[in-house]
């Protein structure tokens, strides 16, 4: 079951809970479809179908979407069928065509699209408000519950060991639940992308023939993890926590999920690897504590320390290559 961190709180003794049913469960549909989506673009990437050049345009999200929509049941026909009615569409089709439609359809602001069963499908996913008094975002991020799971170990350790650097102390639950939300949402968001590239590892052979499909695959991996890091970058900067820094660091997973992919694969096919990719991988496969750590100095209102980010990060360095002992 998908979960979204929400800063709307619901109280269930005031009255109005109810006409904010409606409205929450909209919000829930759009997390369902959301999940949908963001499961079929790691599906793109680890076949090899995204667009190493889409860079976030929405090329991809607009492809999954579409994909989501084909696979809609839809009278008596087939799946064949349907694929076989597009590709004869598209040869056909163009622009003038599709102006002329939008223009019947009025897709821009009428309810018309809304009356196609499946139609909502191809749309961007419906935006909804985090809370009444925020920004608005478009894409809502959401995780699973294997994720925070996954995340827990990690939550419990951040705490124990990062607390004490903002003045927190551990054994104090309200200083725990406080900013708990913030901190599981997004460990738990890092280890499904985490999980994503873990898929991407084990769908390509050990006899991969081609360097340059090869290469092509892993650019289409990186950019549909890119893709799915927004929903949450777009968060983080509707809740007042997004810092050029903490998006840099966000990066650094990207760049640490790209050299992962890398070793494994040279390793499977016993080649050679760079003992200088090693010591940067290891360097940056703690990103997600610093992530974490850049959120508390936001969250306490404090200036972020870069002694301490300094000391932590060699800490966190030497950490990892025990760990690899």
């Amino acid at each position: 079951m998908a979960c979204c961190f929400s800063s709307q709180r619901i109280h269930s003794h005031r009255p109005e809970i109810e006409p904010n049913q409606r409205q929450r469960g909209e919000a829930m549909e759009a997390l369902l479809q959301l999940e949908k989506v963001q499961r079929v673009l790691s599906l793109m990437g680890s076949r090899g179908l995204s667009d190493p050049a889409d860079d976030g345009g929405g090329g991809d999200r607009f492809l999954a979407h579409f994909l989501l929509f084909m696979v809609q049941p839809f009278d008596s026909l087939t799946l064949e069928k349907k694929i076989l009615l597009v590709s004869e569409l598209l040869r056909e089709v163009n622009s003038d065509t599709i102006e002329e439609v939008q223009h019947l359809a009025n897709l821009e602001g009428t309810k018309a699209d809304q009356d196609i069963s499946s139609g909502h499908l191809l749309r961007p996913t419906k935006k909804f408000k985090m809370n009444t008094d925020k920004l608005t975002i478009h894409d809502v991020p959401m995780i699973g519950f294997d994720a925070m799971t996954r995340a827990n170990s990690t939550l419990e350790d951040f705490c124990r060991s990062y607390f004490i650097f903002h003045g927190l102390d551990i054994d104090k639950p309200q200083a725990v639940f406080k900013f708990l939300p913030f901190l599981s949402f997004t460990e738990s968001y890092i280890y499904q992308l985490d999980a994503s590239n873990e898929d991407s590892l084990l769908l390509v052979p050990d006899n991969y023939p081609s360097a340059v499909l090869e290469r092509k695959k892993i650019a289409s991996t990186e950019a549909s993890l890119s893709d799915m890091l927004d929903p949450l970058d777009n968060l983080l900067q509707c809740q007042g926590l997004m810092t050029d820094q903490l998006r840099n660091e966000l990066k650094s997973g990207i760049q640490y999920w790209s050299l992962e992919r890398k070793l494994c694969q040279a390793l499977s096919r016993n080649d050679k690897i760079s003992i200088e990719d090693v010591m940067k991988a290891i360097h940056l496969k703690s990103f997600d504590y610093r992530v974490l750590n850049l959120m508390m100095y936001q969250l306490t209102g404090q200036q972020v320390n870069e002694l301490h980010m300094e000391f932590l990060s060699v800490s966190e360095f030497l950490v990892e290559i025990s760990d690899d002992l």
